[in-house]
């Protein structure tokens, strides 16, 4: 079985500010994480392959992400960002395929969940974007908070062309009677053949100094059920997810709440779907 963690992410503070990384709570995080670091803490796990997502939104990075790409085959695939607004977004996204690792280029991502605009993702020129997205035969990332989630269902009901992945589940507050809403909001969303989600980012989600398998469970069927093991696909969040748990706990945990799974079943949530979806 290949596994792929569809979700990490890497940083180096000398080179550019993460001006999200603020306050005591996010402390830990405040130092560079390079793929030299996950990689030994990868192969223990039984991670094959990852792929490097966005973490903040500026035009360098994507470049950045592809040239580590192109030297390390850790980094199987690059989910990077580009301004969706921009008139040029469809001449930008040639130009990063053109570049050395372009090949790698698997998505595109943007900080929803900073956006004021709870139907940021409903603007024309956002959709504008989006469509580009699509012709240039990428998926696009979505990370947002759980009352963003209607505005996502509308915009990958206007783009059928595009595949939408869901990051962290539409991050839920991992408490009991979370899910009323989110749970309604999700399988709207699964209901929609262009759309994919990631088993990532729960257990920040959840009481960081005091979570278990169990608190997680619920979210997991529930996104089972909704979206089936051939449209999710696992996702460690590392480095964020050391905010609650270590590497080897989030895959350990992850495999856990897939037991019940048939083996092929259990084989398309950690890789057989990144694999597809993103094309690796």
């Amino acid at each position: 079985m290949t596994v792929i963690d569809a979700h990490q992410h890497v940083w180096d503070l000398s080179v550019r500010d993460q001006d999200w990384i603020e306050g005591p709570e996010l402390a830990p995080l405040r130092r560079d994480f390079t793929l030299d670091e996950l990689r030994p803490q990868a192969a223990a796990a039984g991670v094959d392959a990852t792929v490097l997502v966005q973490t903040i939104c500026v035009p360098e990075e994507t470049p950045e992400f592809l040239a580590l790409a192109a030297a390390d085959p850790l980094a199987a695939g690059v989910v990077g960002w580009t301004d969706l607004t921009s008139r040029a977004v469809g001449d930008t996204l040639a130009a990063l395929r053109a570049r050395p690792g372009g090949e790698h280029l698997v998505g595109i991502r943007h900080q929803v969940q900073g956006e004021d605009d709870p139907d940021w993702l409903l603007r024309p020129d956002v959709d504008r974007g989006l469509a580009a997205v699509a012709a240039a035969g990428l998926a696009y990332d979505l990370v947002l908070r759980p009352e963003q989630l209607p505005s996502a269902v509308a915009a990958a009901r206007a783009r059928p062309e595009l595949t939408f992945i869901l990051d962290h589940l539409g991050k839920p507050p991992v408490r009991p009677r979370a899910q009323d809403t989110w749970a309604a909001d999700l399988r709207s969303l699964a209901r929609l053949p262009n759309t994919v989600a990631k088993l990532s980012g729960l257990v920040t989600e959840a009481d960081r100094c005091d979570w278990t398998p169990a608190d997680l469970r619920p979210f997991v069927m529930t996104a089972l059920e909704a979206f089936g093991p051939q449209r999710l696909m696992f996702g460690s969040d590392w480095p964020v997810c050391t905010l609650a748990a270590d590497y080897g706990q989030v895959m350990d945990t992850t495999r856990e709440l897939l037991a019940e799974l048939a083996e092929h079943e259990r084989a398309e949530v950690l890789g057989g779907t990144a694999t597809r979806i993103c094309n690796l």
